[in-house]
C-alpha cells in the first residue's frame, strides 16, 4: 500500500482537523455509492479508508511515523534491544560474560552469568513464549552456578485490528473479511445495526504461544457517507430544495439506506426545517432509529433577472425581518 500521507494528499505534518477534512473530501468523491459505473472506485474508497485507519488514529501515526508499523498497519521488525556487536544485540568482547541454557523435561532453564548489552537472552525468550510472572520458579546450586525455572508455557496475547465498514453495511449486517497483525485474513460477522467503534471478539485468533492463542479484538469503524451524518441509531440528511418548492409546497423524493421515499413540503416551508422519517435510521437495541430531514433551499445557479425583479418588488412592498427574534 502506498504512503497514507499520499494517499490522503496531506504532508506529514498536518494537523488532525486537517487530515480528516481531507479524508471526508475523498471518502465522498470516491464513495462506491456515487461511482456506480466506476469499477476502480471500490479499491480507491478501501486504499482512502486504510490510510485514514493509520494516520487518523493518534498511536497509530505516531507508531507510522517512527517507522513501528508500515502502511498496511503491520509491525516493522526492529531487532533486538542491547548493546551493539553481534547480530543478536550482545557486546561481543573478550571480557563478556554469557548466559547458558538448557532444555529439559521442566523447561527453560538459565545458568548464571550475564549476558553482555542492555538485554539478555532471557528477555528474548521471554518475548517469544509470553509472560511467565505466574509460573513457578525454583533455584538449585552446583558449581557457583544459579538456575531459574521459566515453567509451563503462556497462553497467547490478544491483538487488536481495526475495520472499516460502509454505512449500508453497518445498517444490514454483513460479512467481510479483515487482515491481522499475524498475517491471516478471517472472515467477520458484522451484526445488524453495529455502531461506530463497537468492538468484535474473535475466539483464539490472536497471537499464538505453546499455551494456546490469544483472541482477536476487531474494532469496527463505519466511513463516511456522502449523505448521511449517524448520530447514534438516527440519521441526518440536509435536503436541497428548490426557492419555489419552499413558498408552494410539494411532494420530492428523499433519499433512504433502503430507496427513495416521497415527502410531503408543507407551503411555506423555511430553510432549516427538520422532518422526522419514523423508522428509517439505524437498528439499535430493541427499536430502531429515524430519518431527520433538514431542508436547505437552493438558489438557481445562474442569475435570473425576473427572480430579481420579484425580489425587489417583494422587498418594497412585503418587507419582513428573519432575525428578529
Amino acid at each position: 500500500m502506498r504512503d497514507p500521507y499520499e494517499v490522503l494528499g496531506v504532508s506529514k505534518n498536518a494537523a488532525e482537523g486537517e487530515i480528516k477534512s481531507a479524508f471526508r473530501k475523498l471518502a465522498k468523491k470516491h464513495h462506491p455509492d456515487a461511482n456506480k459505473n466506476d469499477s476502480k472506485a471500490a479499491s480507491r474508497f478501501a486504499e482512502i479508508n486504510a490510510a485514514y485507519e493509520i494516520v487518523g488514529d493518534d498511536k497509530k501515526r505516531k507508531a507510522y511515523d517512527r517507522g513501528e508499523i508500515d502502511a498496511e498497519g503491520k509491525p516493522r521488525f526492529q531487532g533486538f534491544a542491547g548493546g551493539g556487536g553481534g547480530p543478536w544485540g550482545q557486546a561481543y568482547g573478550n571480557d563478556a560474560n554469557f548466559e547458558s541454557f538448557s532444555f529439559g523435561p521442566e523447561g527453560v532453564r538459565r545458568a548464571g552469568g550475564r549476558a553482555g548489552g542492555g538485554g539478555g537472552f532471557e528477555d528474548i525468550l521471554r518475548g517469544m513464549f509470553g509472560d511467565m510472572g505466574g509460573a513457578a520458579r525454583g533455584r538449585a546450586g552446583g558449581f557457583g552456578s544459579q538456575f531459574e525455572d521459566f515453567g509451563a508455557p503462556a497462553s497467547g496475547r490478544d491483538l487488536h485490528a481495526t475495520l472499516t465498514i460502509n454505512l449500508e453495511d453497518a445498517a444490514k449486517g454483513v460479512k467481510t473479511r479483515v487482515h491481522l497483525p499475524t498475517g491471516k485474513d478471517v472472515e467477520v460477522k458484522i451484526p445488524a445495526g453495529l455502531t461506530d467503534g463497537q468492538q468484535i471478539r474473535l475466539k483464539g485468533q490472536g497471537w499464538p504461544a505453546a499455551g494456546g492463542s490469544g483472541d482477536a479484538l476487531i474494532t469496527v469503524n463505519i466511513a463516511p457517507h456522502p449523505l448521511f451524518e449517524v448520530h447514534g441509531s438516527d440519521l441526518r440528511l440536509d435536503l436541497a430544495v428548490a426557492l419555489y418548492e419552499a413558498v408552494l409546497g410539494a411532494k420530492v423524493r428523499v433519499p433512504t439506506l433502503e430507496g427513495a421515499v416521497e415527502l410531503a413540503i408543507p407551503p411555506n416551508t423555511s430553510s432549516g426545517r427538520t422532518f422526522r422519517l419514523k423508522g428509517k435510521g439505524l437498528k439499535g437495541k430493541g427499536t430502531t432509529g429515524d430519518l431527520l430531514v433538514t431542508m436547505r433551499i437552493a438558489l438557481p445557479e445562474t442569475a435570473d433577472d425576473e427572480l430579481k425583479a420579484l425580489m425587489r418588488k417583494w422587498r418594497d412592498e412585503k418587507p419582513y425581518d428573519p432575525r428578529k427574534k
